[in-house]
């Protein structure tokens, strides 16, 4: 007698498939969701890759390059601290005496030059009152700066005193900062001058 809780071999074989032709393969890949894991054994389907933009791989500079932007980079870096100045330039009270020495014409801007008159005078070969002239010009050179170094100093003074009471800059730096650029040739100055001669301050 058959049992009735046995069932035919038959009855528990999955039913067959036919094999998908390589279109309907396509369209049932496409259908699934990015999420969707094969089963084991089978291989992980592959992105397509006609949308994906292949890597560029940069050109190696040659040397000529190389060297042109080096000194691409050197030429920006001199007019931005030419523009902006270091670490000493910064501060209002720095600007400020850079300000109060810019807006003037300062003794201090023909020192140099007068110091080369004075060395070419002073020569030992040349005739003496050449070399008397030589000598009274570097006095009044020099008396020229003290004088001039002594004024832009007060009026530095009072201007931070009245700006900026609660400064903390020494007052002693903040002078010497200013009588050195007062002796350096005003297009040669760095910062670069922001005011014009006769300009208020």
């Amino acid at each position: 007698m058959p049992s009735l809780f046995r069932r035919k071999s038959a009855d528990l074989a999955e039913p067959a498939t036919e094999p998908l032709t390589p279109a309907e393969e396509e369209a049932a890949e496409a259908a699934r969701s990015r999420a969707y894991t094969p089963a084991k054994g089978r291989e992980t389907p592959k992105r397509p890759s006609h949308g994906r933009r292949p890597a560029m791989a940069r050109k190696p500079l040659s040397k000529e390059e190389a060297k042109a932007q080096r000194r691409q980079r050197r030429a920006e870096a001199a007019a931005e601290f030419r523009r902006e100045g270091g670490p000493r330039d910064r501060g209002p009270e720095r600007l400020l005496a850079r300000n109060v020495v810019d807006s003037r014409r300062t003794v201090g801007t023909w020192f140099f030059g007068g110091a080369l008159v004075v060395l070419i005078g002073s020569n030992q070969a040349m005739p003496p009152v050449i070399r008397l002239a030589s000598n009274l010009l570097w006095g009044a050179l020099a008396l020229g700066v003290v004088v001039d170094s002594v004024l832009i100093s007060r009026r530095i003074k009072k201007l931070v005193r009245e700006r900026f009471p609660k400064s903390t800059q020494r007052m002693g730096s903040l002078y010497v900062y200013a009588i050195m650029r007062s002796i350096t040739f005003r297009k040669l100055r760095t910062p670069e001058p922001r005011v014009a001669l006769g300009d208020p301050v």
